[in-house]
């Protein structure tokens, strides 16, 4: 793992692709320092952190599409179905290389608030570095993602722009589920059609027919039956869901100073999730 790790790592300062991600994310953050900050005194880092988190919805596809998709491209995948290293330990030194990249630009960022709190009054250092925590775990997330969409396609292109789109629907999906009915039976339609959506997922990974009829009909006739007894439940069911999903409301606590403790265990389990999704669509792809 330790091999791929530096690989990995070597590319990204390489190419132009880990100095470009570098550049542009110093300089937003320095110019939204510099603007809410130092030019207009706020002692609010956190504040600062909480105005920028977009940035990762166009940074963040930049640094991951071609982690995967330019293995596939140039079919040295085939080298690592046959690497005498296992499939979770390449893809995980994959994804610690890219953090790695991304944890370097948090060196400065983590001295700005004593910057700030030279220069000012006022100035609270605790909930300066509990957003700076949960920005670093809200980037670590969105990386995540982005791995795994590159993994779907052999065109960065592609994997950039795929990523891009999802990453900007989670940044945007509290205010997208406040314009759905909240009624019991469109949202139960909407879990039905959603279910179709993720068994056709999982048979694009799994490739298995059998198990998307299985899972297909199961699964509508439970919703279906669950809402013949008690339809009151689908009330809001699928608003909650997505609510829950968004990444951008978890940051909400952060961006106030808060430490909060289930949001870190949230942004963790995403990054777990997404790698742990990878290195499945790598294995599919061996036994095919």
């Amino acid at each position: 793992m330790l091999a791929i790790y530096k690989k990995e790592l070597r590319q990204y300062f390489n190419s132009m692709i880990g100095f470009v991600f570098l550049a542009f994310f110093l300089v937003i953050i320095g110019i939204y320092t510099w603007a809410y900050n130092l030019s207009s005194g706020l002692g609010n880092f956190e504040v600062t952190l909480g105005g920028i988190s977009f940035m990762y919805v166009l940074l963040v596809p930049i640094l991951t599409m071609r982690i995967v998709a330019e293995e596939n491209r140039q079919k040295t995948d085939q080298l690592l179905y046959t690497a005498p290293v296992s499939l979770t330990k390449i893809i995980v030194g994959k994804y610690f290389a890219v953090l790695t990249l991304f944890s370097c630009a948090f060196i400065p960022i983590c001295i700005y608030p004593l910057i700030i709190h030279m220069y000012g009054t006022d100035v609270r250092l605790a909930p300066a570095y509990s957003s700076i925590i949960g920005f670093y775990l809200l980037g670590a997330a969105t990386i995540a993602i982005g791995l795994f969409i590159s993994s779907l396609t052999e065109s960065q292109v592609i994997a950039s722009v795929v990523s891009f789109i999802t990453l900007l629907l989670t940044f945007l999906l509290s205010n997208i589920t406040g314009m759905l009915p909240t009624e019991a039976v469109s949202q139960c339609v909407m879990i039905a059609v959603l279910w179709l959506v993720i068994c056709l997922v999982f048979y694009h990974m799994m490739n298995n027919v059998t198990v998307l009829v299985m899972m297909a009909v199961i699964g509508e006739a439970a919703i279906w039956i669950i809402y013949a007894v008690k339809s009151s439940l689908y009330e809001s069911l699928l608003t909650n869901i997505l609510n829950t999903l968004a990444l951008s409301t978890r940051f909400d606590d952060f961006s106030l100073g808060i430490l909060n403790y289930d949001a870190i265990v949230y942004y963790v389990s995403i990054a777990f999730l997404f790698v742990f999704l990878t290195i499945q669509m790598i294995k599919k792809k061996r036994f095919n």
